[in-house]
């Protein structure tokens, strides 16, 4: 499958998208903002954005959705970030810091590496 190139900031929106949708079933920016911390107004163009690139679905009502290519995306991150937290913690380092450097690692690790150590956890 074809992986699609996209910034940091977006993997980003589109993981908290997903996580959002699991956690209240649906989303609105304002609850992005929130969750971010980050201003209305960023949230605003950056979903335009992923919008324009055929990643999210805005209704009428402001509910947000992830199209199919978001979702791939999304989840290969939330996979990433939950497996690397884990790993992090079973290696000894406390929870809120495991998921802080998770976070930095699930954008920058090749999938070779990811793989082995998917790979490895599951031999434990």
């Amino acid at each position: 499958m074809e992986t699609i190139q996209i910034r940091e900031s977006a993997e980003n929106y589109l993981e908290t998208i997903l996580v959002l949708q699991k956690r209240h079933g649906h989303v609105r920016s304002i609850d992005i903002a929130n969750e971010l911390s980050f201003s209305k107004p960023s949230v605003s163009v950056a979903m335009k954005n992923l919008r324009l690139n055929g990643l999210i679905e805005i209704d009428e009502d402001g509910i947000i959705t992830l199209q199919e290519a978001g979702r791939v995306i999304a989840e290969r991150i939330y996979e990433r970030h939950t497996l690397l937290t884990q790993w992090l913690e079973h290696l000894g380092v406390r929870p809120e810091i495991a998921a802080e450097d998770a976070c930095r690692m699930e954008h920058a690790i090749s999938d070779d590496s990811f793989q082995k150590i998917k790979s490895g956890l599951k031999d434990k």
